[in-house]
């Protein structure tokens, strides 16, 4: 969703009385970049989390000892905190249906770079 769109729908529960001219102001400086000036728990919003997982997906990289064939399994295993044999056999259900689990594998392959020694 756009920032624009977002900036909209947060006026308009402003005017409807939802949100204070204090909340609306830190949402506001949230959605926009800011700091924020409220606590940590009211600052956690959704610009956090959209910056937290790009963060996630730029520290995607293949195993280099955690791998059969690529590296790809081992690499979202230690990203995610999930066991490894658990992210093979979820690609290799995918795999089973139509083939999209090796189209996957295989992109990742490609595009994902090896973590470094």
């Amino acid at each position: 969703m756009s920032d624009s769109i977002e900036l909209d729908k947060l006026a308009e529960l402003h005017q409807r009385g939802v949100l204070t001219a204090e909340e609306f102001a830190r949402a506001k400086e949230r959605l926009l970049g800011g700091a924020g000036t409220g606590s940590s728990s009211t600052t956690s919003g959704y610009g956090a989390t959209r910056s937290a997982a790009a963060g996630g997906i730029n520290e995607l990289r293949r195993s280099v000892d955690d791998r059969w064939i690529g590296g790809v399994c081992g690499g979202i295993a230690r990203l995610t905190g999930i066991e490894s044999w658990l992210c093979r056999l979820l690609l290799t259900v995918l795999a089973l249906f139509a083939g999209s689990g090796v189209l996957v594998y295989i992109l990742l392959w490609i595009f994902v770079p090896e973590q470094e020694a």
